[in-house]
């Protein structure tokens, strides 16, 4: 799990999973409302297009947890419900097409001397969201 300081008071805590087997049964309870949590899943695999539609899928193997504000217990808890191997958040960065993460996201160059990837990817969903 990794904890990212968004600002004074808030965080963003993320966990990362490979081999997981139960994503049919994660969809199902997001679906039908029986999820408690406040969580976000996403497939870690095609890391943009779950950016682009927020979610996994029945076959879904690689998964990003994510949770606002949230503490290391009610991290467990999420982590609880993915069958899974927890790996190492760094781990994303080898699954990742970078390439195409800039041209779906628009980031140009100039943005990234003066901004992260991860920066600029979290203000377009912000922007997209506050609209």
């Amino acid at each position: 799990m990794k904890v990212f300081h968004l600002d004074g008071e808030n965080t963003l805590s993320v966990s990362l999973f490979s081999d997981v087997t139960n994503s049919k049964e994660l969809l199902s309870s997001i679906l039908d409302g029986s999820l408690k949590l406040e969580v976000s899943f996403l497939n870690a695999l095609l890391i943009t297009e779950s950016l682009k539609r927020c979610g996994i899928s029945e076959t879904s193997t690689y998964i990003l947890a994510a949770r606002f504000n949230a503490s290391p217990l009610e991290m467990e808890e999420v982590a609880k419900l993915i069958n899974g191997k927890e790996i190492e958040l760094e781990e994303l960065k080898t699954q990742a097409n970078q390439a195409h993460i800039l041209k779906h996201y628009k980031i140009t160059s100039q943005e990234l001397v003066i901004s992260s990837l991860g920066d600029a990817i979290v203000c377009r969903i912000a922007a997209r969201d506050a609209l």
